[in-house]
């Protein structure tokens, strides 16, 4: 394996940037090919291998807990068009695209579901614009962009979404990104007092108090060698993302544990997930 390259399978090009100079850094890792990696992607660099190795070695549920999540993400989806009706979804920081995206359980369900997906990672847009083709009847679109610039993201969304009918915002392991000093709160009410009553909030969120001293030392170890830093909550903390909204059974819980399906694997994580709807 050359330093630097891709995981084998993968393309050795980085995405271009301004002046034809990389548009990332790869002896850095970051947290969409880290992931990537546990969910056993190719789309990943030495750097993020490294990371994400030396966060397994402190704790290994850490790939159980990248599929747990994936699993959440689906059954959450798959709910909110089949059940709850909604048509259109903002998914803020997607992630390199991997089975069972945001746009295709939605469209399964509902071919004419309309999909925004926001990431600011070169490698991550470049997979999404390649990959997630939208269906005839809906449209998917993608957005360069920063959570922390939710203002941003709610203009650009705007040209797709149709602010005045319920949207579903998706923040799936995404908010432990974002540092307390960045006040994270403020982030997601600004997201939720953008969208009409009748929309919702799925989430899912490092846990800070399940297995504390193991995902305690993995995220020493990211923090370490990644781009991002990254905040653990406890269940309160994270409980406090949906003040204002509706929780829908069974609250907020592990991942595994919101509404799992008898025909999954059941993954252990250390996260915690919940689905609150705006009144």
């Amino acid at each position: 394996m050359t330093e630097g390259a891709p995981h084998a399978g993968g393309s050795d090009d980085v995405p271009a940037g301004r002046n034809g100079q990389p548009a990332f850094d790869t002896s850095i890792a970051h947290q969409a090919r880290i992931y990537d990696y546990w969910l056993g992607g190719k789309d990943n660099y030495a750097a993020d291998r490294r990371a994400a190795d030396d966060a397994i070695a402190a704790y290994p549920g850490v790939v159980t807990g990248a599929r747990a999540n994936r699993q959440f993400l689906a059954r959450a989806v798959r709910h909110l068009a089949a059940d709850a009706g909604i048509r259109q979804f903002l998914d803020i920081g997607t992630g390199i695209p991997t089975a069972g995206n945001t746009h295709e359980v939605a469209q399964a369900v509902a071919p004419e579901s309309r999909v925004v997906y926001v990431d600011y990672d070169p490698v991550v847009l470049a997979h999404a614009r390649a990959l997630l083709t939208s269906s005839d009847a809906g449209a998917t679109e993608y957005i360069d962009a920063d959570l922390r610039d939710a203002g941003a993201i709610l203009e650009q969304a705007s040209r797709t979404l149709d602010f005045s009918r319920p949207v579903a915002v998706m923040l799936i392991a995404i908010l432990h990104a974002i540092g307390d000093d960045e006040d994270p709160y403020q982030i997601v009410a600004k997201l939720m007092g953008a969208v009409p009553p009748g929309s919702y909030l799925a989430l899912s969120h490092v846990a800070s108090d399940i297995d504390a001293e193991q995902i305690g030392e993995a995220t020493a170890r990211l923090n370490q060698l990644s781009r991002q830093h990254f905040t653990l909550r406890d269940h309160a903390q994270v409980l406090r993302f949906f003040g204002g909204l509706e929780l829908l059974e069974p609250g907020v819980v592990r991942v595994e544990d919101w509404r799992p399906s008898e025909l999954e694997t059941r993954y252990r994580s250390a996260m915690w997930s919940g689905v609150g709807r705006k009144p």
